[in-house]
């Protein structure tokens, strides 16, 4: 039987490194989509990578994944990739929208492991991929303000943008597999409302 292309539900993989306020472009953009009647469902990756993790003694906070072991951490995509389609699946069964929040690359000791790597894609099989970002010195000062996460290793205005020049390469590559259409989204200081709306055209349109 020839392998299936897509899940029944359509599938937005939205990545973005860390401060360019991708979360609060899909708070909007759920909140939106809830109004219009569209069914769509907000998954973050992470957290069921932490959850797992935690439940099974690995790890205690969010910051602590990105610095497990390789293994571990390959261990953990490849479990909440299967569980985020499970979720999706029941919730949404053959239509509607199923939106990813994750990152196409991620920041360890060592160097960037691929936020999309092909045994996650294989699982999510994205309708489109989505880099969600801002101006990198935006960025930069909101990662200073935000004291609730460890992110001194990101280099500063420098080290977010070079960030953002990986993470689209990443994207690109992970697009291949799937022949997921690849969009970018610049979220503007005060102007998240505009770069959820354009999110939603994304999901009309796929």
């Amino acid at each position: 039987m020839a392998e299936r292309l897509r899940n029944s539900f359509k599938v937005i993989v939205v990545t973005g490194v860390p401060g360019v306020g991708k979360t609060t472009v899909l708070s909007i953009a759920e909140k939106k989509a809830r109004q219009r009647g569209i069914k769509l469902k907000v998954l973050n990756f992470g957290d069921f990578m932490l959850n797992k993790a935690v439940a099974e003694g690995l790890l205690k906070d969010r910051d602590e994944i990105r610095r497990a072991s390789l293994r571990q951490q390959l261990e953990l995509q490849s479990y909440a990739a299967k569980a985020i389609v499970e979720e999706a699946s029941r919730d949404l069964g053959s239509d509607g929208f199923l939106i990813v929040d994750t990152h196409a690359v991620v920041r360890t000791p060592v160097g960037l492991l691929p936020g999309l790597p092909k045994h996650v894609v294989d699982e999510l099989k994205p309708d489109a991929i989505v880099l969600i970002e801002a101006d990198p010195k935006e960025v930069a000062a909101r990662q200073q303000r935000d004291t609730s996460r460890y992110r001194a290793d990101f280099g500063g205005e420098e080290g977010v943008k070079l960030l953002m020049e990986q993470a689209r390469i990443a994207a690109f590559s992970s697009a291949t597999l799937y022949g997921s259409i690849v969009t970018i989204i610049i979220n503007r200081e005060g102007k998240a409302e505009e770069a959820a709306e354009e999110l939603l055209r994304v999901l009309e349109r796929v």
